[in-house]
């Protein structure tokens, strides 16, 4: 009871902003080796505490020393991420919640662009889902799990015909090609075309379960289409797909322009126009 007495709005402030820090630290380790050790650390951590609670003296002992040894191999094993945590808080964008540097995503979005016209030009099918704040893990665990770095070379080797990754789609997040082949829940919507196939449907569906956004190449028309919240956009042209890539790798950015024409665009009712 005392200690709610002496309880100051300093130590409110105090708690809030270590809860804050906490939060940001295990958003950026999430889905990297790191995350694996942070579980790994709450198990040691709350099984000391029981066999302390239980007076267990030597399990306490055993779990101490061990707990002891995990934190001084931390740097040693974990320095590529903690040195990309230092970068981030160097740049500001941890606390932020900001995105990655502008010389990456800049990359990234050219490497997307240059590979969707080229699947475009040649009539390649092509499905990439762009994940956002809902993971998507329940769908490309089962899938061929990549991890790699964004490239136009490797967009293009996945779906190239006859490639044993072509079927599926291709989902990845700010960083990485997380998987290929992915296979995702089609749209029971009735009112989207019947001109549309498996991956347009394939595109709305993933958009009606989860925030994330889809970008679809049509074999037969050889058209760039975006799903998003459960809509099919018309064909895109060049300049309003690059801006879109941008948009989704510096979600921060002021320029709104392109995403509130689409937004306004998708809401008329695109997915039941005839092609």
């Amino acid at each position: 009871m005392s200690a709610f007495i002496n309880f100051r709005w300093q130590d409110l402030i105090d708690i809030l902003v270590i809860a804050f820090i906490a939060h940001r630290v295990l958003l950026f380790f999430v889905d990297t080796r790191a995350m694996q050790l942070v579980r790994g650390l709450c198990v040691i951590v709350l099984f000391g505490m029981l066999a302390r609670a239980l007076d267990l003296k030597t399990i306490t002992w055993l779990l101490s020393q061990l707990l002891s040894a995990v934190l001084i191999a931390i740097p040693i094993v974990f320095q590529p991420e903690l040195r990309r945590l230092l970068e981030e808080i160097g740049r500001g964008r941890l606390l932020s919640g900001g995105g990655q540097g502008d010389d990456a995503s800049e990359g990234y979005a050219e490497a997307i662009v240059h590979a969707i016209a080229y699947l475009e030009q040649h009539r390649i099918g092509a499905l990439i889902i762009f994940q956002r704040d809902t993971g998507l893990k329940e769908i490309w665990r089962s899938a061929v799990q990549l991890r790699a770095e964004i490239t136009s070379e490797l967009i293009l080797s996945i779906f190239w015909p006859n490639n044993p990754l072509h079927d599926g789609a291709v989902i990845m997040d700010r960083q990485f090609i997380i998987a290929a082949a992915c296979y995702l829940p089609l749209t029971d919507n009735n009112d989207i075309s019947r001109w549309y196939g498996t991956r347009h449907r394939a595109a709305v569906g993933v958009t009606e379960v989860s925030d994330a956004q889809a970008l679809v190449v049509s074999e037969e028309q050889g058209h760039v289409s975006l799903a998003v919240r459960g809509r099919l956009s018309k064909p895109l042209n060049e300049d309003q797909l690059l801006r879109f890539v941008r948009r989704y790798f510096n979600p921060y950015e002021k320029d709104e322009g392109l995403l509130q024409r689409l937004r306004r665009e998708i809401e008329l009712g695109w997915p039941g126009a005839d092609r």
